[in-house]
């Protein structure tokens, strides 16, 4: 009777009374590669196109890819969608290595299976369970740097972090209550004069420390304070009253008072 082999692995598995004197031969194969690359096993499956790739496993003792523990997955050019890496529907680990070339996710999964989506750049620990593919891990505690919740509201819990205190509580598409933000750098259209381009209000701002990143302030009394060329100009109502030069020469329509009262 001839060799057959394991469902799994595809060790061969020597018929009784098989391969007089050269059984050991065999035997060293089954030990020190089939089981070696299903314990310890680095393989390194390569989508050779833009398209999905399918693993497979023979009737062969001899090295193969799908038999790794590791899969390492790169890709030969760039992946332009997220592409599937088919497996073997048998029961197996595998630890999944995105490496692919193009930012794209890929989807490990059986034939007939729905699988697991392994983000570029990124490794998962998974398991073929004879159907499907399926993650090892699913709960993380806290203690492990997780989070131990598979919801955003129980990890929020788990973490100590109360909506309103520790984060912001969202009001439609803003956040409520009053944040100690510092924002660095400029926008092109702001409601507020903190360090914006263009600033519709001041209501915000108790005192301004500096106005080096605003081109235009305004409040809600009528006045704005407007930059041209080397020129700063004072504006009430629309009108302009008065203006300083880069000289430091102040020029107003009206009185200037020395030493007075303000």
């Amino acid at each position: 009777m001839a060799s057959n082999y394991s469902t799994n692995l595809k060790i061969e598995l020597i018929a009784t009374g098989e391969q007089a004197g050269t059984w050991g031969g065999t035997t060293n194969t089954n030990l020190g590669t089939a089981i070696e690359e299903a314990v310890v096993g680095y393989g390194n499956p390569n989508f050779a196109s833009d398209a999905d790739l399918t693993l497979t496993l023979s009737n062969s003792n001899a090295t193969q890819v799908a038999r790794n523990l590791v899969l390492n997955v790169t890709s030969s050019g760039s992946l332009t969608a997220t592409r599937n890496l088919v497996v073997p529907t048998i029961e197996k680990p595998y630890v999944v290595q995105n490496n692919t070339s193009g930012g794209q996710s890929i989807i490990v999964k059986t034939s007939g299976g729905s699988g697991i989506t392994v983000p570029n750049g990124k490794s998962m620990f998974l398991y073929v369970d004879g159907t499907n593919v399926t993650e090892v891990t699913t709960h993380i505690p806290v203690s492990s740097g997780g989070t131990g919740a598979s919801t955003a509201s129980a990890a929020r819990t788990n973490l100590g972090l109360v909506i309103g205190t520790d984060v912001p509580s969202p009001t439609g598409t803003g956040a409520s209550g009053t944040w100690a933000i510092n924002i660095s750098g400029n926008a092109a259209t702001a409601t507020t004069a903190t360090t914006a381009t263009t600033a519709t209000t001041a209501t915000t701002a108790t005192t301004a420390t500096t106005a080096s990143a605003a081109n235009n302030i305004t409040n809600s009394g009528g006045w704005s304070v407007t930059p041209s060329g080397t020129t700063l100009y004072f504006n009430y109502n629309g009108t302009n009253v008065a203006k300083l030069d880069s000289s430091g020469n102040l020029t107003v329509k009206a009185n200037v008072t020395a030493y007075g009262t303000v």
